[in-house]
């Protein structure tokens, strides 16, 4: 999901404009000194917006009314936490194998709503060959009901340990996350962000919930570190050999969650908006362990349908997918509809957070974490460094440095595997 938030569009620019009208609009700060914010890792600059905009719109505000409190939304991936919850969990569901499909429904799962045919030009095997979409189900086919003759998760004797040295769970492994980033970079959000989430299929919210945490842990006790996945050359199949990157590892952000904090002490209430499945980020920000403390009826994500206390192969019917324009739907569904205005204040990373961080005239800040991405976060992103000077900005840039997943003091980050600090992409 990380690469896919970055997809360029037309008349990008010219839509920019709009949004600078929100910070012409300030009410002025009170005198009264409310709730102090961390400085932490905050920028000098940033740290002193959020806590204006805390004394502006808090309990501490002359204009404070009670009955028509302010509002926050955060995006959860890469905003709210270092990289992505629900990459990091596919590919612990890939390494423990828990999957509830037999053959049969795994087979339809891999190709459910995924044109046929070749994959983008990126999507080669090691011959220098194209693959396509059948040809991979295809070995993948093969590896899934060897797991499942064989392994003790399903209907084998083999424990875990035995079959993860296997070749058909190294082919399984490296195909099936291939097959995911292919599906995105191919066929983009609409298809593959639905299409991600069907894995949990047969599955209760419960054990989906528990699945998650487990792979919650795990990834926090991980180092943060990008490994390549080769499929191996005696079990080539049709797809012949395949590479796939994964960043493995998950950190907090003491920041992000100082703010939330800071936001409900002073009236302001706090909601998470997430391309992931919605019982999966609501793990992440309900549970009092890992320090969010955001109310569950207060996280908005994708949904599936259910049957019979399970979860179906089939996206929640009427309700939108929640990235880029749908995040604005869904704000406006779920929350300007009921209150009457929009957020007060908003934060994203990525070109799914867009439409969110510009559409709404009642916003006053909106924070980009800066992963020096292009295309439309990219325009925001040079539209606030644009910014830097002025007293009333309607966009921050707040720096992170992604070898340790901690933030940094200052609008620039340092990409993976760099040492400069860089501004903008």
């Amino acid at each position: 999901m990380q690469k896919r938030r970055s997809l360029l569009t037309g008349g990008v620019l010219a839509g920019l404009a709009a949004v600078t009208s929100a910070s012409e609009a300030f009410a002025k700060p009170t005198k009264t000194t409310g709730l102090v914010l961390d400085q932490a890792k905050w920028s000098k600059r940033n740290h002193a917006q959020l806590q204006a905009l805390i004394e502006r719109n808090g309990t501490t505000s002359a204009s404070y009314n009670a009955k028509r409190r302010p509002y926050a939304v955060f995006d959860w991936d890469n905003t709210s936490i270092m990289n992505d919850t629900e990459e990091a969990l596919l590919m612990y569901q890939i390494n423990t194998l828990s999957f509830k499909l037999n053959p049969a429904e795994f087979s339809a799962i891999i190709r459910q709503n995924v044109p046929a045919g070749p994959f983008v030009a990126d999507f080669k095997n090691a011959a220098g060959a194209i693959v396509d979409l059948e040809s991979v189900c295809s070995d993948l086919d093969s590896d899934y009901q060897f797991l499942f003759d064989n392994s003790d998760k399903f209907k084998g004797s083999k424990k875990l340990e035995e079959i993860r040295e296997t070749l058909q769970f190294q082919d399984f492994r490296a195909k099936l996350y291939f097959l995911y980033e292919a599906v995105n970079e191919t066929h983009g959000v609409k298809v593959g962000y639905p299409w991600v989430i069907y894995f949990f299929t047969n599955m209760s919210v419960a054990e989906v919930q528990k699945l998650a945490e487990a792979s919650n842990d795990h990834n926090l006790g991980l180092g943060l570190n990008k490994t390549k996945y080769t499929s191996p050359a005696a079990l080539s199949g049709k797809a012949g050999v395949v590479s796939v990157a994964h960043f493995h590892g998950i950190r907090l952000c003491t920041e992000i969650a100082s703010l939330m904090d800071a936001f409900r002490q002073s009236g302001i209430d706090v909601y998470v908006s997430t391309a992931s499945l919605e019982d999966v980020v609501a793990v992440f920000a309900t549970t009092p362990k890992y320090g969010y403390h955001v109310k569950r009826e207060h996280v908005l994500g994708l949904r599936l349908e259910s049957a019979d206390g399970v979860l179906q192969n089939k996206y929640k019917k009427d309700w939108p997918l929640n990235w880029g324009p749908g995040k604005t739907e869904v704000i406006k569904r779920e929350l300007v509809a009921s209150k009457g205005y929009g957020p007060v204040f908003v934060a994203g990373d990525s070109d799914g957070d867009y439409d969110m961080l510009r559409d709404f005239s009642d916003t006053q800040l909106g924070l980009i974490v800066n992963r020096l991405k292009k295309g439309k976060i990219g325009d925001l992103s040079k539209l606030a460094s644009e910014q830097l000077n002025e007293k009333k900005p309607r966009f921050l840039l707040q720096g992170r440095f992604e070898m340790t997943g901690n933030w940094l003091p200052a609008e620039t980050s340092i990409k993976y595997g760099k040492s400069a600090e860089t501004l903008l992409a």
